[in-house]
């Protein structure tokens, strides 16, 4: 499979769903934004909950967001009051030339008629959204997000090798990858860098991960802190979870290190593996890849996870089978027959690969099809930063 079926944006992205998006760049306008894309087939509300002051992090990621090629067209709603305001974020999205328009609550006379007024306006975006057909692409055009959760030893076993495979399968085929999760990267560095396409990048690779593992010692918080679920699921070390957790980005040269700060959220600026610094929460982690362009994200657990996104499709592998059995109404693919000697690694990942190429051209994910669009902004502590000499 050398291409999929996607829709064309005015910028020459390609996206993988067809979502108009409702932002509310504040809580306090989040009630009628979720209105609004209520009332609207195809239509999604998402917020942040760090307060209406002006977080570039924050700004960058909702950018990023209305700017993923999975969006058709975006519709701002704000309260009026806020300093992040909704023309703040529309002036980051136009330049793709999709629709980008604003609602104000108080400027439209209080959220009745600014609730008219988003419907309308989201009706009359999705009447030109319907008209847009999938066309194929090649598989470059593709960026893929690998996210791991809920891990236990059957991950860095079985789910995230595979996962691995198809990653690189994509790479091959000049496709892009993004693996983020910083802290559970540690451990694991020295062989990151060793992948490293330039000395810089292996520098960066470095850094990005001493810097985590300050930032956790001044929370006081262990290094090597593991989760409940990871204890109880067979891992014992932090460096054994890393070791798993790293494979499911595959083993392609490393192209850099994306940066995700108050300055900017870099995006790929070419095919290949990439390196994000993001938080190990998984939806705001799947959050900050998205906004880096991904459209569709990998997502192995041992344990189980129901997560999906508002955004992108979630593809749910895992390598327990007891999990696939108990939790078969969220899980996409079982690749717990790597362990019983059922079928190969590479034709676990094959399938894996084949699965990301039909949902890219439009085959619903289980999470898609109960309606799932988990959403979260990660931000730092600029204080902390500062404190720590980051910033």
């Amino acid at each position: 499979m050398t291409e999929f079926y996607g829709y064309e944006r005015p910028d020459g992205s390609v996206g993988v769903r067809n979502h108009l998006l409702v932002i509310a760049p504040i809580d306090c306008s989040f009630e009628p934004a979720k209105r609004i894309a209520a009332q609207v087939e195809g239509a999604v509300a998402v917020t942040q909950h760090h307060g209406c002051g002006l977080d570039e992090m924050v700004a960058n990621t909702l950018v990023g967001v209305g700017r993923n090629p999975n969006v058709a067209g975006v519709l701002l709603v704000g309260l009026g009051c806020e300093t992040l305001t909704s023309e703040i974020l529309a002036e980051g999205i136009e330049s793709t030339g999709k629709p980008v328009e604003v609602v104000v609550c108080q400027h439209e006379g209080g959220t009745l008629r600014a609730i008219e007024r988003g419907v309308r306006i989201l009706q009359r975006m999705a009447q030109e959204v319907a008209e847009l057909r999938r066309e194929p692409f090649p598989l470059s055009e593709l960026i893929l997000a690998v996210e791991c959760g809920g891990s236990d030893a059957t991950s860095g076993l079985a789910a995230n090798p595979a996962t691995g495979i198809a990653a690189d399968m994509l790479i091959d085929e000049g496709g892009t990858v993004i693996i983020s999760e910083t802290q559970e990267m540690v451990g694991a560095q020295h062989l990151l860098a060793r992948r490293a396409v330039s000395r810089e990048v292996a520098e960066a690779t470095y850094e990005m991960i001493e810097r985590q593992e300050r930032r956790m010692r001044a929370m006081g918080i262990d290094s090597r802190f593991m989760s409940k679920g990871n204890i109880e699921g067979g891992l014992t070390t932090i460096e054994e979870k890393s070791l798993g957790a790293i494979r499911k980005g595959g083993t392609r040269p490393i192209q850099g290190v994306l940066e995700n700060s108050w300055r900017r959220l870099e995006r790929p600026s070419r095919g290949g593996l990439w390196l994000q610094d993001g938080t190990g929460s998984d939806i705001p982690s799947m959050t900050h890849m998205v906004a880096a362009g991904a459209q569709i994200v990998a997502f192995t657990t041992g344990r189980g996870s129901t997560v999906g996104h508002a955004i992108a499709p979630v593809l749910k592998i895992t390598g327990n089978p007891e999990t696939y059995a108990r939790m078969s109404d969220n899980m996409d693919i079982d690749a717990s027959t790597i362990l019983d000697g059922r079928e190969p690694l590479r034709s676990v990942g094959e399938r894996i690969f084949k699965a990301i190429i039909e949902v890219a051209s439009g085959r619903k994910t289980k999470a898609e099809a109960l309606g799932y669009r988990d959403f979260a902004v990660f931000t730092r502590s600029r204080i902390a930063e500062h404190l720590l000499g980051f910033c």
